[in-house]
């Protein structure tokens, strides 16, 4: 493992945690009208809070992508996902929760199931997959998944729907991440004329903002406990399954290393759940408040 891309992963992963408290202190408190509508994101760009938060998970992905653009994205997802513990750290000092059993046992099975994942699976390039219709149907499940969830998240929103639109989001992420690592290749290989002349980097623009509109929406009716968690487990298995299904990322197929990296999956989506269900984590209200002047904040 490159420590350089360590490094990149896990500094990513503490602007996204830190990013993603405080968006969620200031989206709850956004009107309920603007829900899964860009008036949500125009609102909240005069709270203070939310642009700083905003800035921190910009600056997460950037360096989440020069982390792409170096390593393998089998091997990067899964560091990012380390996000929960950032975000985790920032909540207990706003809420002044001690970590307890809940806590620690989350975090030893997010940390543990990252370890035995990456040293099981062995992440390693191979040959991207050229055919097109590969492309196109691993990225269309995804997406088709991602809108299916949006669809049920909005008829539901003050119950299962926050964590619909979450889960729906992270999908979008992972696919996010996958076009982010073949635009670096086309960087790479040709510069700005090749990198804009393929579609890639436009799809990630519009994964980008559409999640961002699905996880603010998130946010806004329901605690980041209910979430998180879905946002941030969801988003590394998406891209795992992008880096092994076309980006030709490998990993070690004996049933000792499967059973191991299986192992290690669930382990990283139990902690995830276990931090994100932690009593520091922000609980928000019980109801959306309706707020018809953003700037009463």
């Amino acid at each position: 493992m490159s420590v350089l891309v360590l490094v990149l992963a896990v500094s990513a992963a503490c602007c996204l945690g830190f990013g993603f408290v405080l968006q969620q202190n200031a989206a709850e408190k956004a009107p309920l009208s603007d829900f899964l509508s860009f008036r949500l994101l125009l609102d909240l760009m005069r709270v203070p809070r939310w642009l700083g938060g905003l800035g921190l998970m910009v600056a997460g992905m950037v360096l989440g992508a020069i982390a792409l653009g170096k390593g393998e994205i089998s091997l990067v997802e899964p560091l990012l996902a380390t996000n929960l513990l950032f975000a985790l750290a920032l909540s207990r000092h706003q809420t002044r929760q001690s970590l307890g059993r809940q806590g620690w046992a989350g975090l030893v099975l997010l940390a543990g199931g990252v370890s035995a994942f990456i040293l099981a699976g062995e992440p390693r390039a191979g040959t991207a997959v050229t055919d097109p219709l590969r492309h196109w149907l691993i990225i269309g499940a995804m997406v088709g998944a991602a809108m299916v969830l949006t669809t049920y998240g909005k008829r539901s929103r003050l119950s299962w729907g926050p964590v619909l639109l979450a889960t729906a989001a992270g999908l979008l992420y992972g696919v996010q991440d996958a076009l982010t690592r073949v635009s670096a290749i086309r960087f790479s290989e040709g510069g700005f004329t090749e990198l804009f002349t393929g579609w890639q980097p436009y799809g990630v623009l519009a994964c980008g903002v559409t999640g961002l509109v699905l996880v603010q929406s998130a946010f806004e009716t329901a605690p980041l406990r209910m979430s998180l968690p879905a946002l941030t487990a969801a988003e590394p298995l998406a891209g795992i399954l992008c880096g092994v299904g076309f980006l030709g990322d490998r990993l070690r197929t004996d049933i000792g290393a499967l059973a191991w990296e299986s192992s290690g999956l669930a382990a990283v989506v139990a902690g995830i759940v276990l931090l994100g269900l932690h009593p520091a984590m922000p609980c928000g209200t019980p109801e959306p408040q309706l707020v018809t002047d953003v700037q009463r904040r």
